[in-house]
């Protein structure tokens, strides 16, 4: 089999290598978006087992904190010491933490050993987009935006039958194991076929800046995570975390401007269209997230939909999401035009958005999946473009901090988006319980807004009509924020400048850009991309 490494001519089309590394990366990019999914489906059945229902939270908790700290961190070792070794040690890691959660004999240590997966998984996700980025030209790259956009749609709809499916048959621990085959599976495709420059840094990891960064992010997910749920927001608790983190994260800046080599050189946000990528890419997911939450809630709770398959309740959404993200990529590799998708994914993020918070107890499931496939058409322009612009906006050497940032701006974003949404969600939902169905009302909602299946068969008549309002309500406001928040997304796409994208070829006489950048990006573009070796 060929192997695969940058060349020094760029091909007219990608060798058969260069595909089966990009399945690789895929299998490699479904672990990371599958596992949550899985694992939630399990975790009634793993409490059942294992005990420990009052640290239930910490099970997920422990793998999104390690997973968000460790991020820009793989991102930096990718750019130091080079993209393929830091990618398959992260891959290892993470089927490590796999296997010693499948193993756990109590909720301590399954919670310990998600910590373990997750700083595994931070370099994931982050390995995938920055190799895409080393082997394949910005230009060229749109046409594997569908392929990207599949897998998460895939992982998403196909996360809970999965997990609940493994479950059911095979026990919660296989949750865990089914990583390890696939994990495998892509080490030895990525071991065989690519092959990337060595590196070597003479300059030391930043430990200063590595840390500072840690308990900012750290404390950052813990308030979105805790507040309102386990503390109030204006207990000392959430108080002392906000400072914590703010501190943290000023201190973090300040080191990096004086660091030999930062985690995250701040020259990268030099580059508008970088800026704006992340501000993009942060309120994409804060909408994306806070969409997956509250939609299947409202329409279990609502419509009477079966919780079984709440997954597929999002077809509408992710099939829409998927389709535009494959014409977006197909365009934009065709034309080496971008800027017009930002502008109309997140004009259409807005008008869906709001489209949802007119839905109420009437909304019919056909009138509700309309809504829906509005929001994911607006998803699809800006999911993988984001991605794309800010790679094509930083140097070759700065390709893994770039994927880093802006994969953490997004979880960041996807944070924030749950806790503010849920947030006024579960405010909204107990106020109109309060009003509906007075002391009953309050009592029922008084742990949690959200009731599951079972709590909401047995309640009466009135108290379950009074519930689907609330939910109603609930949702109302929690989308009606979303909405408003996409603005801030439309603004910043007005300001982004059409670079061209590198490996796009030559300038034609008469553009726009200057022809010394067009002719660096293209010969940046032909360094960058993949061709067979005998």
């Amino acid at each position: 089999m060929a192997d695969v490494q940058p060349a020094e001519t760029e091909p007219e089309k990608q060798p058969r290598s260069v595909r089966v590394v990009l399945l690789a990366l895929m299998i490699t990019m479904m672990l990371a978006m599958l596992d949550n999914m899985i694992v939630g489906t399990a975790m009634p059945t793993i409490v059942g087992e294992l005990g420990g229902l009052e640290h239930l939270s910490w099970v997920v908790t422990a793998y999104t904190l390690a997973t968000a700290a460790s991020t820009p961190i793989w991102g930096k070792i990718g750019d130091m010491y080079g993209r393929k070794g830091a990618f398959m040690s992260s891959i290892v890691i993470f089927l490590i933490g796999s296997m010693l959660s499948g193993m756990a004999q109590n909720m301590g240590e399954l919670i310990g050993f998600r910590a373990v997966q997750g700083l595994g998984a931070g370099g994931l996700m982050v390995g995938v987009m920055a190799i895409i980025g080393d082997l394949i030209p910005p230009r060229e790259r749109g046409k594997y935006q569908g392929m990207m956009a599949g897998v998460m749609a895939l992982a998403m709809i196909g996360g809970p039958l999965v997990g609940g499916t493994i479950t059911d048959n095979w026990g919660w621990r296989w949750s865990f194991y089914i990583n390890l085959p696939l994990g495998i599976v892509s080490l030895a495709l990525i071991s065989a076929v690519l092959h990337l420059p060595r590196k070597r840094s003479q300059a030391r990891i930043d430990y200063l800046g590595a840390v500072l960064l840690t308990v900012g992010i750290t404390s950052v997910v813990l308030v979105t995570t805790w507040g309102g749920t386990e503390y109030a927001w204006t207990s000392a608790r959430i108080m002392e975390l906000i400072g914590i983190g703010v501190a943290a994260l000023i201190g973090f800046v300040f080191w990096q401007t004086r660091a030999a080599e930062p985690i995250v050189p701040l020259h990268i946000f030099r580059s508008r269209n970088f800026t704006l990528m992340s501000l993009i890419g942060f309120i994409a997911g804060f909408v994306m997230f806070g969409a997956t939450l509250f939609l299947p809630l409202y329409q279990q709770s609502v419509q009477g939909a079966s919780a079984t398959n709440s997954g597929l309740l999002l077809l509408p959404m992710l099939g829409a999401m998927l389709v535009t993200s494959m014409v977006a990529g197909r365009v934009t590799t065709n034309t080496g035009k971008y800027k017009v998708f930002p502008l109309v994914g997140s004009a259409l993020m807005v008008v869906g958005l709001y489209l949802l918070s007119t839905m109420d107890t009437g909304t019919s499931r056909f009138t509700s999946g309309v809504f829906m496939a509005v929001v994911g058409l607006g998803m699809g322009c800006l999911m993988q473009i984001t991605m794309l612009v800010a790679q094509n906006s930083v140097e070759m050497k700065d390709m893994g901090v770039a994927s880093s940032s802006t994969t953490l701006f997004r979880t960041l974003g996807s944070s924030f988006g749950v806790a503010i949404m849920g947030a006024l969600f579960n405010h909204r939902v107990q106020d109109v319980m309060a009003e509906r169905a007075g002391a009953l009302g309050s009592k029922l909602t008084e742990q949690s807004a959200q009731l599951d299946a079972a709590s909401l068969a047995k309640l009466p008549e009135a108290a379950r009509e009074a519930y689907q309002h609330a939910v109603s309500a609930g949702t109302h406001s929690a989308f009606l924020l979303g909405a408003v928040v996409a603005v801030g997304a439309l603004v910043a796409s007005v300001f982004v400048k059409e670079v061209p994208l590198k490996g796009a070829g030559p300038q034609k006489p008469g553009d726009d850009a200057n022809e010394a950048d067009a002719e660096t990006a293209a010969e940046a573009g032909a360094k960058a991309a993949a061709a067979p070796v005998a």
